[in-house]
């Protein structure tokens, strides 16, 4: 009787009731984009990768052949289970750098302070030139000087952490802790480049938090120190696993392993293999994302 009821009258819905219809609403699009665009080269590239594809006039035929592609990947080809290890520690690495940069940067950029427009504009410009008109100008001058001037800022930087490293090990820091600080030092303009929504994210969290809360803490004494851990850094938890999920996916669409992939595909023409590679990057990828959903859920304070 209540759910006749509730058909009649959209309006006494639930307040959860809602919420789910929104979020359908949301994902409709992208599931209609799935269903149309995606669903069929998914499923093909799945039955390429169990069978050897060969291509020539007459069209692109597929006889099956168990799990040779996948063998061959693991332990025939010489560069994808390298390859494959490189990205997955750049993703240990820089997935947590980039989150807390980014944290980092909302919090300064939430300030009020003279310039806030342009500064907020500049640390998202990065976003912009790494779209897809601008990278294809990788011949054009002005790319090529600022791909130049990234490297020397490389260089730079290995100088610089070598001088911290030292400087770390003397005062007797751990040696892995040393590492993974100096690592940070050297992939700084690659942190940057890729923090500009996630900071946009931060910053659009962050105004949503009541001043009435930071107003009440700065009455009881609280200082901007306590402020954070008990106010901001709570309300913000739920976008830390947005983050997260946003950036580990960013950080594993474009890379040396997708080159690899597309070159196996579409430069040696081996098809079969070049899908296996990627079903296997796509498993490892899903094991990554799973687990951090897991772990940071755990901790994600929601407010109700």
């Amino acid at each position: 009787m209540r759910a006749a009821l509730l058909k009649l009258k959209p309006s006494l819905r639930t307040y959860a009731e809602k919420k789910s219809l929104y979020g359908f609403l949301y994902v409709v699009p992208w599931l209609l984009g799935f269903l149309f665009f995606f669903l069929a080269p998914l499923l093909t590239s799945l039955r390429y990768s169990f069978s050897t594809v060969t291509a020539n006039s007459d069209g692109v035929t597929a006889s099956f052949a168990g799990f040779k592609n996948f063998k061959e990947a693991l332990t025939v080809n010489t560069s994808f289970n390298r390859v494959l290890t490189e990205s997955i520690i750049d993703i240990v690495v820089n997935v947590p750098l980039i989150v807390i940069f980014s944290l980092f940067l909302a919090v300064l950029l939430n300030q009020k302070f003279i310039g806030r427009t342009a500064a907020r504009a500049i640390f998202f410009l990065p976003v912009i030139l790494a779209s897809g008109i601008i990278l294809s100008l990788e011949s054009t001058s002005l790319v090529q000087a600022i791909n130049d001037a990234n490297a020397g800022a490389t260089t730079f930087n290995a100088l610089q952490s070598f001088e911290l490293e030292n400087m770390m090990l003397e005062a007797g820091m751990s040696e892995s802790i040393v590492n993974y600080l100096t690592s940070a030092v050297n992939r700084i303009y690659q942190v940057v480049s890729q923090s500009g929504v996630q900071i946009l994210i931060f910053l659009a969290g962050i105004q949503t938090i009541s001043p009435q809360l930071y107003e009440a803490s700065k009455m009881e004494g609280a200082t901007g120190y306590e402020a954070f851990w008990k106010i901001t850094f709570p309300m913000v938890s739920p976008l830390i696993l947005v983050n997260v999920v946003y950036t580990i996916v960013d950080s594993v669409s474009v890379n040396a392993m997708t080159d690899l992939i597309r070159d196996t595909g579409f430069k040696s023409f081996n098809f079969g293999l070049s899908s296996a590679m990627a079903w296997i990057y796509f498993v490892v990828v899903a094991l990554i994302l799973a687990i951090s959903s897991y772990v940071i859920s755990k901790r994600v304070f929601y407010y109700e």
